[in-house]
């Protein structure tokens, strides 16, 4: 007779939807007024994760990279959404306004957006789980993620207006997932039969779950696939954190893929459902003048690159506005040493969290309270996540309570890991700056969020995410974005 440990295991197909800015207290307050049937059937049935960290900057791409490769940014290598790239002499924007990306030039920014992104910034000594699968004869599918770095070539289909504009090559092929549907560029439903996928160019929650359908009717499920829905996103951003109907909507979108099931109950016989956000959104004040950190004025000693005209040979500093975080580069160290700019955001009472690279060390200084902190790895102390620390200085800088050798970490989940990474995540002379709930930093062409809310930021607002898992009594190893990804390849 055959034993339990003698049959052939057959895992289940793995659906990861990725709901961007889903966050534990809107939810809670969305189950609680019966807004989310979905959602808490997937809940009542699977465990909940309330908590898991996001990497930093807390902004999509850089934490769907960390996803995908089960790495930091050091080891990955794509910093945050605006970033500056020392080798090529540019800044890099993946998409935070049209403003912007119109003055940095319409045709550099969807070359990065649609090839660079996946095909050369991220690093090659990683591995995304799509190439992961694809090396042991596994596919994978990828729904509209911005990130979907893979092994297989696949040729997009632009528009002929945005074509002529844009100077886009179709013959240039992007390094997906097995499977890969891309907003309109790139599907698996004819267009003829899905005309809204014209709106926003098919990245809306809509497009993402009829794609996701047809691959279900059709019985076409590889092992894993990777849904992203980012309409939350926008609406958070407007509303605030407790949007409620956000949460409504989104499982609107849900019940038509659960539909499309005989019952509720056979989609989680059938398939394990792992449903995340990707990062939180801390709010934002209403106050205009007060809310908006303008880092113009900060440094208008200095001469900061312009958009529109690169770097020129009087330029000092370059902004990397990323939200509620900013990359800020001295491009003449000998004569703008990073170190110089620091006293100049600590004047400001808004900024909660600057921080460098010393050496082998990082420097943390503050504009809320006074002190100086100094941390690296390999010390004499050890957190949560079984890191050890050096650390030295004003540990409420980032509210960490030592215990005998111990850290626990409060406002900042994991800093001192998100930190180091963060720093050590590209080349150049820079330091980083956080700002506190509340507050978003802007340079030229900025997007605003005042009234709502917005990301980027080290806090724990802007850094925990939930997630539900149905189908499945397995659990990763720690509650971390960088630890999901050994967890996911288990299931397989």
């Amino acid at each position: 007779m055959e034993t339990s440990s003698e049959k052939e295991f057959h895992p289940k197909p793995v659906i990861m939807i990725i709901v961007d800015t889903l966050m534990d207290v809107t939810l809670q307050k969305a189950l609680e007024n019966n807004q989310a049937p979905v959602f808490q059937f997937l809940k009542e049935n699977g465990q909940y994760f309330p908590t898991i960290v996001s990497p930093f900057p807390t902004m999509s791409v850089t934490v769907d990279t960390t996803l995908l490769t089960g790495t930091h940014p050091d080891q990955h290598r794509l910093p945050g959404l605006v970033w500056f790239n020392k080798k090529e002499n540019r800044l890099i924007n993946y998409g935070t306004s049209f403003k912007e990306l119109r003055k940095l030039g319409i045709h550099q920014s969807l070359e990065d957006l649609f090839f660079n992104l996946n095909n050369k910034h991220i690093s090659q000594d990683v591995t995304t789980i799509h190439e992961e699968l694809e090396n042991n004869d596994q596919t994978s599918a990828s729904i509209n993620a911005l990130v979907f770095k893979g092994n297989t070539d696949h040729y997009y289909s632009f528009p002929k207006l945005m074509k002529w504009m844009a100077q886009l090559d179709e013959n240039r092929a992007a390094r997906a997932s097995s499977e890969f549907s891309y907003g309109r560029f790139s599907k698996f439903i004819p267009s003829t039969q899905n005309k809204h996928f014209w709106k926003r160019f098919g990245f809306n929650n809509k497009a993402s779950v009829q794609e996701l359908n047809h691959l279900i009717k059709k019985d076409k499920l590889p092992p894993f696939t990777i849904v992203y829905l980012p309409d939350l996103d926008k609406w958070i951003h407007k509303h605030g954190r407790m949007y409620a109907k956000g949460i409504e909507k989104v499982d609107q979108q849900l019940q038509n893929v659960f539909d499309s099931f005989d019952s509720w109950e056979e989609a989680v016989e059938k398939y394990t459902w792992i449903i995340l956000g990707d990062n939180g959104q801390a709010w934002i004040d209403s106050d205009k003048q007060r809310a908006l950190v303008d880092l113009r004025g900060i440094f208008d000693d200095f001469k900061i690159m312009k958009l529109k005209n690169g770097v020129t040979s009087d330029d000092q500093i370059v902004l990397g506005v990323n939200e509620r975080m900013a990359f800020i580069y001295s491009l003449d160290p000998n004569n703008v040493p990073v170190e110089n700019l620091v006293p100049l955001l600590e004047k400001d009472d808004r900024v909660d969290v600057i921080a460098w690279k010393n050496k082998d060390h990082i420097e943390v200084r503050s504009g809320v309270q006074k002190g100086e902190l100094r941390f690296h790895p390999d010390g004499d102390y050890t957190d949560d996540y079984e890191q050890t620390w050096f650390i030295k200085g004003d540990t409420d800088l980032l509210d960490l309570t030592l215990t005998e050798r111990t850290i626990e970490y409060g406002e900042y989940p994991d800093a001192l890991a998100r930190l180091h990474s963060c720093l050590n995540s590209h080349d150049g002379d820079y330091l980083i700056a956080s700002a506190k709930p509340g507050y978003e930093f802007i340079g030229e062409g900025s997007p605003t969020h005042v009234g709502g809310a917005s990301h980027g930021g080290l806090h724990e607002q802007d850094s925990l995410i939930p997630m539900i898992v149905t189908g499945t009594d397995s659990s990763p190893s720690h509650l971390r974005m960088v630890d999901l990804k050994e967890w996911i390849l288990s299931l397989l």
